[in-house]
């Protein structure tokens, strides 16, 4: 007994000693997974982002791209042999210290062909700054992992074609655009993980809020809660730490600014979920906030029986007219199945200046929109303080009562772009989305339940896998 034992213990010090040597092989396969370290890796698209706290395991995930790529060895995308990238960081400090570490904790020895130093001896890389690396890449030729600094300046990043740059912490948007250009011809990756300490940065635009709209950009939040290997203690022992600003950075990853969000309990990973087929007797209402050169913004919301709101679809466009609008909308409605109101028209709740006639029309909105086959409803509650408390209760993360298909993509930007400006009143920018979901929300009011239950198999499933993404 006591022989088995030994045999036993035996293996499993082989086997530690093989994870240590080897940890690439066994990244995210034990029995604690980092799912949100997952979701990035199995992304498939091009220009992806983490932001991150301090010690949340966003830099694990750019050091692993990093070696997957140069090896050739990535389990969710193609690989290429004889790959070159680069590793950006603030400055050669930052690199050796930080970047430069992780990618040589997951690369043996034995893959690493050629180390060329900045500084240093090439017998011990971890102890200098690294200039460059070859790889074996398993295809049988090398890669090469060159260390950058941002303190360079721009022109250092010229020239050369790569099929990948990680960027460790934010760069300047000159040396980020200097890099696109880099992985052009050879419609390589980029990624990036960092922590937003500086505010609202060309990143917040660029790639948070994705405001172009470019279909290859991909983000996600991590926090200390989504480590694993952190435990409850030392979780609690940082958080006593900071200041509840710096929590909003440090911890959870999120931009900030002196004056703050209008609501920082928006959770994207709680909130936006993957569209599903949503059961006809969810269905709803539209609402609808109107703009001729202003955007107008349209979304169809579903009620269950339990009072959670879906938003479902969204049609938002600027500088068009009714007509357009009218045909769009109608065309979505169709495509749901949706139902019609009184006299075959659509029926949705719309701002009460609708019935303002306009300088170039003899007719109001309201007019315009019911002629185009539209009924719109403008008593709507308008108070914005009221309003904006009740988005807030309807995104409680501990009892979220409001979820937004993920294709709605400008609700989802302006809910994540809403600050306060000066005189506790909110920056009149890019709320229109936000101005109808306030409608439709406070429509709600009196009729806590509009929806009506289907079989509680369907209800059930749906809340079961959305309570799994609520944070404990």
């Amino acid at each position: 007994m006591q022989d088995t034992i030994k045999k036993i213990l035996c293996i499993e010090k082989q086997i530690q000693k093989k994870q240590e040597s080897n940890k690439i092989v066994y990244y995210n396969k034990g029995q604690k997974i980092h799912k949100k370290q997952l979701a990035f890796a199995q992304c498939p698209k091009r220009n992806r982002w983490v932001f991150g706290g301090n010690r949340s395991g966003k830099t694990e995930c750019g050091a692993v791209e990093t070696v997957w790529y140069a090896r050739g060895i990535h389990p969710y995308r193609p690989n290429k042999p004889n790959c070159s990238g680069w590793v950006v960081s603030l400055s050669r400090a930052m690199s050796r210290d930080v970047a430069q570490q992780k990618i040589l904790q997951y690369l043996p020895a034995e893959w690493i062909d050629t180390v060329v130093m900045a500084s240093g001896s090439s017998e011990s890389p971890a102890n200098g700054m690294i200039d460059f690396m070859t790889v074996k890449n398993v295809f049988g030729g090398l890669s090469r992992i060159g260390f950058k600094s941002c303190e360079m300046g721009r022109e250092k990043f010229q020239g050369t074609s790569l099929d990948f740059v990680w960027f460790d912490e934010e760069p300047p948007k000159d040396i980020y655009d200097e890099c696109k250009m880099r992985v052009l011809d050879k419609k390589g990756d980029i990624w990036g993980t960092m922590t937003p300490l500086l505010g609202l940065t060309w990143v917040y635009d660029t790639i948070y809020l994705n405001s172009a709209n470019d279909p290859q950009v991909y983000a996600i939040q991590m926090e200390w809660a989504d480590n694993p290997f952190l435990d409850k203690e030392e979780i609690q022992a940082f958080d006593d730490s900071l200041s509840s600003e710096e929590l909003e950075s440090r911890r959870y990853g999120k931009f900030r600014t002196s004056v703050g969000l209008v609501y920082p309990e928006f959770c994207e990973s709680v909130h936006c979920i993957e569209p599903f087929c949503v059961p006809k007797e969810w269905y709803h209402s539209l609402s609808i906030d109107p703009g001729l050169n202003n955007p107008l913004s349209c979304h169809w919301y579903a009620v269950d029986g339990d009072g959670v709101v879906y938003v479902m679809a969204e049609h938002y466009k600027a500088k068009t007219d009714i007509a357009t609008h009218a045909q769009a909308i109608q065309e979505i409605c169709v495509a749901l199945d949706w139902h019609c109101g009184t006299g075959g028209r659509y029926e949705a709740l719309i701002d009460s200046a609708a019935t303002q006639r306009t300088l170039a029309s003899s007719k109001s909105v309201v007019d315009l929109f019911f002629e185009f086959g539209i009924a719109t409803n403008p008593r709507v509650n308008k108070d914005m303080y009221s309003g904006i408390s009740t988005v807030k209760q309807y995104l409680n993360p501990k009892n979220p009562k409001l979820y937004i298909f993920k294709s709605c993509t400008q609700l989802i930007r302006e809910i994540k772009s809403y600050w306060w400006g000066q005189g506790d009143t909110p920056k009149k920018k890019d709320d229109h989305a936000l101005d109808e979901l306030r409608y439709f929300l406070m429509s709600l009011q009196n009729t806590p339940s509009a929806g009506k239950k289907v079989t509680q198999s369907l209800v059930q499933r749906h809340k079961n896998k959305l309570a799994k993404k609520r944070p404990g």
